[in-house]
């Protein structure tokens, strides 16, 4: 090794382990150059994962309620209640409902239907479509 790779004399702290390496300087310029390459690789990754997370779908109601209405809590109920919505024509998705969490009306739909909506999708649970989507919308960033 030439002699600039090596540490200088210097103060040793007193707890340090005797005969303990020091890392020369190239070894920690190597170091240093490794994670800047590990964040350039996971910046692409998260921004590629928050592209998914905007483009995912929500159903309402999923496939196991098809056919049901959506009533003001959320609630699937039988066709025809009052006061409940027929299901959505098609999938929203993550960008729609995150725009429609902050205060925006779902495309399509009147406020208290898309209010309805948003009660469904709040409801939703593991296992059932869309409940990732929507787990990731809620995720901070």
């Amino acid at each position: 090794m030439d002699s600039d790779d090596q540490p200088t004399g210097g103060n040793i702290p007193e707890h340090s382990e005797p005969g303990a390496a020091i890392p020369s300087r190239r070894r920690m310029l190597a170091l240093g150059a490794v994670g800047v390459s590990a964040a350039l690789t996971i910046r692409p990754a998260f921004a590629q994962t928050a592209v998914s997370v905007m483009n995912c779908q929500i159903p309402v109601p999923d496939a196991s309620g098809a056919g049901k209405y959506i009533d003001k809590n959320g609630k699937l109920v039988a066709p025809g209640t009052k006061g409940a919505f027929p299901g959505a024509p098609r999938p929203f998705t993550g960008e729609e409902v995150k725009r429609a969490f902050g205060g925006q009306s779902l495309p399509g739909t009147s406020y208290d239907q898309s209010q309805a909506y948003l009660q469904y999708i709040r409801r939703l649970r593991a296992g059932q479509s869309g409940f990732t989507c929507y787990a990731s919308i809620q995720m901070p960033r």
